[in-house]
């Protein structure tokens, strides 16, 4: 239980040792700017990042931006700039996201970065042709630039790619082909034996599925004649290597991978956390170990797969005219209920909606007349009877019952990736101290018991503040700098703005 800035950990374990947390998103591709969709690897990951810090991991948090590849070079050609004139100006787009959504990510990696991103990459590709397992020939197949991937037959619906609605391009050219169906097996018994942990389960099942197929050996280059704009595949100037090979390598470029100084690599690998989406999967469940197996390289521990958003039960895209900027929503309603709405509403496992309806229902039930409120009443009342004694002794069995049960179901809920349940946990708490507030009724007591009824729910607030900081970092700060705790064993309470006023 938390009382005061002078216990910053729960009861009953005062001691961590500073282990080291190394969690990435996704690498987005910058072909366009960024919607309403792109930022769910991010805020599930800063939300992990947050909560990890608070329990004195060393983290290190990584996010960036993949800026190679065919769909980028056409899209440049289409605005009249150069490939590199327009990835710097998407990716600044992305990069402006930490203000915006008040991430805590420490690192933005660029593939398009040369002294960073491609000495690393490159020395990936050079261990994976001395293991043998590089090799080149002519090949035939339908290519997706929507993918920037090789399709099969049964991927079309109607001669067209399922989720591009686009039919894909007959391409014959000579490629370098990654040996990844040398790894399936090996692949298979690391996520069987839980050292490749894919969440939720149903897609470990999946990957299963397609591991129980057996993995093909994948192209990994394109002829430079036909793309130059990408990593040159090392001794071959004839080709360019596969953008989502050399992207996923960014994992360990930005930790050094590749050069003079490899010290955070040896730190910071495996990754203990990898925060993609659902139709990232393939990649990272397959090709992603097979690359790293490839090389001995330890495989990342836990692969997180969410689901999409859908905006107005549709799919995100221009054509339906359905694309939300992120930059306006926070500008409208604020960073921190743009990041509630996405956390509680959003189930991280499925396929979840945003509508403004919903949005502002959301907001209004659960941050204008909970949390908000909540705060409001318990402030308002402390700071009209001044200095407050803050006497550990007069926690109330119940409220201090209430607040450890709190806690380690919070702590049960992130580990398992379940952020709605962890939030739905917290407003259990702001529930409990609301309920307080009407039994005990301080406004009627004498100032001595009103005093100690107080107490008692400032240590909920201060608690609810703790817990809500990985979720909501801004509105929780400012609740506990309106508490102020003293040496003398007192504390004087603030009243606060309106931090969520009412949508009517």
């Amino acid at each position: 239980m938390k009382i005061g800035p002078h216990l910053k950990k729960r009861e009953g374990v005062w001691v961590y040792s500073v282990a080291k947390f190394y969690i990435t998103t996704s690498i987005p591709y910058v072909n366009a700017a960024p919607h309403i969709g792109n930022v769910l690897d991010s805020v599930y990951a800063d939300v992990l990042a947050r909560y990890k810090r608070q329990h004195n991991f060393d983290v290190r948090f990584l996010t960036g931006a993949d800026e190679h590849g065919a769909k980028i070079s056409r899209s440049a050609a289409a605005n009249w700039v150069t490939p590199q004139q327009f990835v710097d100006e998407n990716s600044a787009k992305f990069k402006n996201l930490k203000k915006v959504l008040n991430l805590s990510w420490d690192d933005f990696i660029r593939t398009s970065d040369r002294q960073r991103h491609w000495p690393g990459a490159q020395k990936l590709w050079r261990a994976l042709k001395e293991k043998g397992d590089l090799y080149k020939k002519i090949y035939k197949g339908l290519y997706c630039v929507g993918h920037e991937a090789f399709i099969t037959e049964k991927d079309l619906v109607d001669g067209k790619c399922w989720d591009h609605q686009k039919a894909p391009e007959v391409i014959e050219e000579e490629n370098w082909f990654f040996k990844l169906s040398k790894y399936t097996k090996e692949i298979e018994a690391k996520i069987k034996a839980g050292e490749l942990k894919v969440v939720p389960e149903g897609r470990a099942h999946e990957i299963l599925g397609l591991l129980k197929e057996g993995l093909e050996d994948i192209s990994f280059s394109r002829p430079a004649k036909d793309l130059s704009w990408g990593v040159p595949v090392p001794d071959d100037d004839t080709q360019t290597m596969y953008v989502w090979a050399e992207a996923l390598i960014s994992y360990i470029s930005a930790l050094g991978y590749g050069s003079a100084n490899e010290a955070d690599f040896k730190k910071y690998w495996p990754a203990d956390v990898q925060v993609v989406g659902k139709d990232n999967l393939r990649f990272h469940a397959a090709i992603w170990p097979g690359m790293l197996l490839s090389a001995g390289l330890p495989l990342p521990k836990t692969l997180f797969a969410h689901g999409f958003l859908t905006v107005g039960g549709q799919k995100i895209s221009k054509t339906v005219g359905n694309v939300i900027d992120p930059v306006e929503l926070v500008n409208k309603y604020g960073a921190d209920a743009v990041r509630y709405y996405l956390l509680r509403e959003v189930p991280p496992f499925d396929d979840g909606d945003f509508s403004y309806e919903k949005f502002e229902e959301r907001y209004n039930a659960d941050l204008a007349n909970g949390i908000g409120n909540f705060a409001a009443r318990v402030l308002t009342l402390g700071e009209k009877l001044g200095e407050i004694p803050a006497d550990k002794e007069k926690v109330k069995p119940a409220v201090e019952e209430k607040i450890k049960i709190t806690r380690a179901e919070v702590e049960e809920k992130l580990a398992a990736f379940k952020f709605h349940e962890a939030l739905a946990t917290i407003w259990g708490l702001i529930t409990f101290g609301d309920e307080y507030v009407n039994k005990e009724q301080p406004w009627k007591q004498a100032e001595g018991a009103a005093m100690d009824i107080i107490f008692n729910l400032v240590v909920v607030l201060d608690n609810v503040a703790s817990l809500l900081q990985p979720f909501v970092p801004n509105v929780a700060q400012e609740i506990t700098e309106a508490i102020h705790w003293t040496p003398a064993k007192t504390l004087k309470l603030s009243k606060l703005r309106i931090l969520f006023p009412r949508i009517v």
